[in-house]
């Protein structure tokens, strides 16, 4: 099996040189950033930013920060994490008026997304309720704000979130060469297309499918969370709503789960259906790690709390992304 004609993301710094064979990334993905360590301190997640920042980023940064430099950051990492939940960063990136011209030249997507985060955490301790998403165009008040502002208290699922979005700014793409009885055959696939993705499971060997399954619950997490209207409208076969469900691995209940798939489906559309298939593929990519790790606890923490996940970044976007969504994310809309 070759895979040929990937492209790869690479961190919103410039930095990440992805492997070339789909069976390199999803073996590698999982524990890219935070490999096996079991617990990571804020030295740790500042040096995992500083891989993602600019060196205008860090200029945006130190300018907060009377008396520091970009070389203070780089030798302090754990300034980092504090500096993008400040005010004066929120104040100099996300709060000024987006100029058409000049929006994107000051701040890398990664440094925006990475203070758009840190901003919900705030809001969460202050507003009485969040804008549940309940269907296209359609939003209703939910008293959710202190379970969010838990969620965000962990500056681990910061992170988490942050490095989510901008692995979202270039999508993964590419095919694959499936030997089969009938000869060589082409398997394309796209990190945003669930059903072509979940079909990696299938021709993949078994040490890539913790990737694959990290990333199917990444790109539930990603439309479900910025592009909720979009992926709503989104059309699928009964086939195509097989092969997810499938993918999704075996349940103790298997006739509760096919119902409450269903009912998903029928009440949110393809928005219920992900939020639901969602959190088993985080689950199963935590099962098939098998070891205890700083991502483990984190997918096993999305898995448990997808719901939430999904409201944080429906907050996220609609506050602070939704005008540069697009330009951002030209791939998804």
């Amino acid at each position: 099996m070759d895979a040929t004609d990937g492209r790869h993301p690479p961190s919103a710094g410039g930095a990440y040189q992805g492997p070339r064979c789909a069976s390199e990334r999803y073996s590698m993905w999982p524990m890219s950033r935070y490999g096996l360590v079991v617990d990571i301190d804020q030295t740790t997640r500042g040096l995992i930013y500083l891989e993602h920042l600019t060196a205008r980023d860090l200029g945006v940064l130190a300018a907060a920060a009377p008396g520091t430099d970009a070389g203070d950051l780089r030798r302090r990492p754990q300034q980092v994490e504090d500096l993008l939940a400040s005010e004066p960063v929120f104040e100099a990136v996300l709060a000024q008026p987006a100029d058409p011209v000049d929006d994107l030249l000051h701040a890398s997507p990664f440094l925006v997304f990475g203070v758009a985060v840190a901003r919900a955490w705030r809001d969460m301790a202050t507003v009485p309720y969040v804008q549940e998403w309940v269907g296209p165009r359609q939003r209703l008040p939910v008293f959710a704000s202190d379970e969010l502002h838990a969620l965000l208290d962990d500056p681990g699922m910061r992170l988490f979130l942050t490095e989510l979005l901008a692995s979202y700014t270039r999508v993964a793409s590419g095919a694959l060469t499936v030997r089969t009885r009938h000869g060589p055959r082409r398997r394309r696939y796209s990190e945003l297309d669930p059903v072509r993705l979940a079909g990696l499971l299938d021709v993949l060997p078994d040490e890539t499918h913790v990737g694959v399954y990290r990333r199917l619950g990444d790109v539930a997490l990603f439309l479900t969370g910025v592009f909720p209207d979009h992926t709503a409208r989104r059309g699928l076969a009964p086939l195509d709503i097989e092969r997810l469900a499938r993918s999704a691995g075996p349940t103790d209940d298997p006739a509760q789960a096919a119902e409450r798939l269903l009912t998903a489906l029928a009440a949110r559309g393809a928005v219920g259906l992900l939020e639901d298939l969602g959190a088993r593929w985080y689950r199963q990519a935590a099962r098939t790690a098998g070891s205890t790790s700083a991502t483990v606890a984190l997918l096993e923490t999305a898995a448990e709390r997808f719901g939430d996940a999904r409201r944080v970044l429906n907050h996220v976007t609609d506050r602070y992304l939704f005008p540069l969504r697009t330009r951002w994310f030209p791939s998804a809309s």
